[in-house]
Parts: C-alpha cells; sequence; structure tokens
C-alpha cells in the first residue's frame, strides 16, 4: 500500500491505523497531530482511523521543553 507521509511516498505492507502508523515511524502519539485526507483526526479516533491506500497524511510532531532562563521583575 502506497501512502504519503508529510509528502513523502512511503509503502507499507499492512493496513495500519493512524496508531499503528505512528508505532510504525517511532512516535509518541501524544505529542502530534494527523490530518488525513485534508482532514483532522480526532485523538479519539487514532485507534480506529484505517489508513487506505493513497491516503495523505500530515503529521505535526510537538517538542516541549527547553529552558526559557528569563528573569521577571516587578514594575518592568
Amino acid at each position: 500500500m502506497n501512502i504519503k507521509v508529510n509528502g513523502e511516498n512511503i509503502e507499507i505492507s499492512d493496513t495500519l491505523t493512524i496508531n499503528g502508523l505512528l508505532k510504525h515511524i517511532g512516535l509518541d502519539d501524544r505529542r502530534v497531530a494527523i490530518e488525513r485526507n485534508l482532514e483532522i483526526v480526532p485523538k479519539s479516533n487514532y485507534s480506529v482511523t484505517n489508513i487506505a491506500d493513497g491516503d495523505q497524511i500530515e503529521i505535526v510532531h510537538f517538542i516541549g521543553g527547553g529552558n526559557l532562563n528569563v528573569n521577571f521583575k516587578a514594575g518592568e
């Protein structure tokens, strides 16, 4: 089965759900937003939304953390 993920053609051998694809790619489903064929997929549907041949998937991966070392002073 051929699909596009973030503009890149990839081939997957099995029918996968969104969760299955994320595991295949190695992404944590808690830190992503998914669009399938121009429609946002709610997180609650990741485990029941099957990917079909020709689907276009966009994955936005959120990265947290960092150290914002900013000191605020009263009156500034």
